[in-house]
């Protein structure tokens, strides 16, 4: 799992397009990466495509030409969306007290390893 910071008054799809960049080389070749509506944008789609991972993301509805995709595996994007969930349960980061992103990226790390431990506990 990886994660970037970004500032609050920047959009997701130019911050994710430079997420994936940093994949390029690294053996991802013909993995699939699961995206929300925000990034179905064409520029993001074909940066994926160029990466050689597989796109699956539904269209908008007002796409004059939509594709396909693979509607049983979009539908594991809302284990992501409950990870951010449990996540914002941490109040420290639900609130963004820490003035330094290092100190803020560090509580996600530990929030990550609290949920990854939690997991496992699990009968």
């Amino acid at each position: 799992m990886t994660f970037s910071l970004s500032p609050g008054h920047v959009g997701d799809a130019p911050a994710g397009r430079e997420l994936l960049k940093s994949f390029e080389n690294n053996g991802w070749d013909g993995t699939q990466v699961i995206m929300d509506k925000a990034y179905e944008g064409d520029e993001t789609r074909q940066l994926i495509v160029d990466l050689g991972m597989e796109p699956v993301v539904p269209p908008k509805s007002n796409r004059l030409r939509p594709w396909k995709y693979d509607k049983e595996l979009y539908k594991k994007r809302n284990e992501v969306e409950r990870l951010f969930r449990r996540l914002k349960g941490f109040r420290r980061i639900f609130t963004r007290f820490d003035k330094l992103d290092v100190v803020f990226m560090f509580f996600i790390h530990f929030a990550l390893i609290v949920q990854a431990l939690n997991s496992v506990n699990r009968p």
